[in-house]
């Protein structure tokens, strides 16, 4: 070797890598020897073909048609489900009004301070009056003895004494009041007079005639009204298709929007202003875009993303579960096992047993004072002891993170053989985990320098605050507390890195929530918060790391200033 070279071999900067080097291999080394460090990584590890296991049972299993709307039931057992009573305006809780049954139509009533109180006609009658009848349909009855038609076949005489003073009449019957006239209380057919008491109440009307309607088959209203989604030319596209989709969607392909089949005079009934999904009120404008029945979307400014999805009542409400709840889960899962079982679980749990004690341990072996008689700072010496904790850790979750990565590119759905989009979220994933690992090993490594005795119980109680302040941000991220916590930053990476990834995932989180595709997504994910007002997931993502970064040099230098004031015994 010349003798430039040989000077620089002996150069400061060959030094000071021969002193990392020396200090990072010496800590790599104790740290495979710990049978913490073995059960802490094992455990991970078990954890995560744990939630493999789960994941590949549900992908083996398949997805099953699930009725989104419930209108595959039939509470009345009359045979018709309530998707086609809802056609129809007929009940579900009532086993004799059904599609094609007769119908009561309402024409006029005496109230309770009408002036006028006597009135003749041929009709059906409903409520209570003096009735002096020409002729009464005795067959008109109902074997329900809870029903409120009356049966003429037992009428008896009125008991004595004034009505309402010595005596009350019983519902759902009549009877003998004096000469021709009766007394009835409930419904009956009959041609006459009817004189309505004040403060009493009656109205008359005729049933329609009943009309043949089979039944259709529950397996009709599961999947039955799918996502419809339609160009500027009117043809049909697929939903997730970003730049290309706005304004007006959607098909009411069970007609239960449209009401197909309605039968007029149903608009009063209780139970058509129900949904058992949504719990609103029936709409079929909704989103107010004056179209009937349909389905808004609404895009940014840019035309390139998704930003809401109003739909009308009843209208692509039980969408094809195999095309979306797969996509959805398949995204849920990889999001979900991200934030909880990475950043949350491993960046806390990994730095409390392996970083917490890195200059504590050696201060409690003897050994760190012959450690610091070489020519070694020790600042130097914190932030090589730091580096190979992240030596270990951090190619550890790095390659649990790549696994994970390609048992889910390999089974997620799609019709590619392997999702090559999945590895960018999971290596995302690793990455921000890494951080996390990072700003927590020098934020417990301060701690233990700063209290060796308490620091230990000190760094559990943080860990809660930090678990509790990640649910938080998971929950809403938008929340000013949750900050102020190292794992609220590295939650942001991840969403950052996964619209990155996934430029459509917003789409789909509207996509879950408009049709009430229940998969969790829109729970563990939002659009990133901290973008500086740019909306830019790559801006979210660069403050975080840098939040991060700061974190750990921060506490290194605290770290650092602790330590280089201690005398070692």
């Amino acid at each position: 070797m010349d003798r430039k070279g040989l000077d620089l071999a002996d150069t400061v900067w060959t030094k000071l890598d021969r002193k990392a080097g020396a200090i990072v291999e010496l800590t790599v080394r104790q740290l495979r020897h710990r049978v913490s460090t073995w059960v802490v990584l094992g455990v991970g590890a078990m954890l995560m073909v744990l939630l493999l296991a789960f994941y590949i049972d549900a992908v083996r299993d398949g997805f099953e048609p699930i009725d989104n709307d419930g209108d595959s039931v039939d509470e009345d057992s009359d045979g018709y489900p309530l998707g086609q009573e809802m056609k129809y305006g007929t009940s579900d809780f009532d086993s004799t009004d059904y599609p094609g049954s007769s119908e009561y139509v309402s024409e006029s009533s005496i109230g309770w301070n009408d002036g006028l109180r006597t009135f003749y006609g041929n009709k059906t009658w409903s409520g209570q009056a003096l009735f002096d009848p020409v002729w009464v349909d005795s067959g008109y009855e109902d074997d329900d003895p809870w029903s409120n038609i009356v049966d003429w076949d037992s009428t008896e005489d009125c008991p004595p004494g004034q009505i309402y003073d010595d005596w009350h009449p019983i519902y759902g019957t009549a009877c003998h009041f004096e000469d021709d006239l009766h007394y009835v209380y409930g419904e009956w057919r009959g041609e006459g007079t009817v004189y309505v008491p004040e403060g009493n109440f009656l109205q008359w009307g005729y049933y329609t005639e009943p009309f043949e309607v089979a039944p259709d088959p529950p397996e009709k209203y599961i999947d039955e009204d799918d996502i419809d989604c339609f160009d500027s030319s009117g043809n049909r596209v697929v939903c997730p298709a970003g730049d290309r989709l706005s304004g007006s969607h959607g098909y009411d392909d069970d007609g239960d929007c449209l009401r197909v089949g309605w039968v007029e005079g149903r608009d009063g009934d209780w139970f058509l202003e129900w949904d058992a999904n949504i719990e609103d009120n029936f709409d079929d404008d909704r989103n107010n875009n004056g179209i009937r029945c349909d389905v808004l979307w609404e895009v940014d400014a840019d035309g390139n993303e998704v930003r809401r999805i109003t739909a009308d009542s009843y209208v692509d409400e039980d969408p094809d579960d195999e095309a979306y709840v797969g996509e959805l889960g398949h995204r849920t899962f990889i999001i979900g096992v991200g934030k909880m079982a990475f950043v949350i679980l491993l960046g806390l749990f990994i730095p409390l047993f392996l970083a917490l004690g890195l200059v504590r341990d050696e201060t409690e072996s003897g050994t760190l004072h012959f450690l610091l008689s070489k020519p070694i700072h020790r600042g130097e010496f914190i932030l090589y002891r730091l580096m190979g904790y992240m030596v270990v850790s951090g190619s550890y979750v790095l390659a649990l993170s790549l696994v994970m990565g390609v048992v889910t590119a390999a089974l997620g759905p799609g019709d590619q053989i392997f999702r090559l989009s999945d590895l960018p979220v999971w290596l995302g994933i690793g990455l921000a985990t890494t951080f996390v690992l990072a700003a927590y090993g020098a934020l417990f490594n301060t701690m233990g320098l700063i209290s060796p005795k308490y620091g230990v119980y000190v760094c559990i109680v943080f860990g809660v605050w930090e678990f509790m302040m990640g649910t938080f941000s998971i929950i809403n991220p938008n929340w000013d507390i949750s900050s102020i916590s190292i794992t609220h930053w590295a939650l942001q990476m991840i969403d950052a890195i996964v619209l990155l990834a996934w430029p459509d995932t917003l789409q789909w989180a509207e996509i879950g929530a408009a049709y009430g595709i229940e998969t969790g997504l829109s729970f563990f994910w939002h659009p990133p918060v901290h973008t500086l007002g740019t909306q830019s997931a790559a801006v979210a993502l660069l403050v975080s790391v840098v939040t991060l970064l700061s974190v750990t040099v921060v506490m290194m230098v605290i770290g650092q200033s602790v330590f280089s004031r201690r005398e070692i015994m």
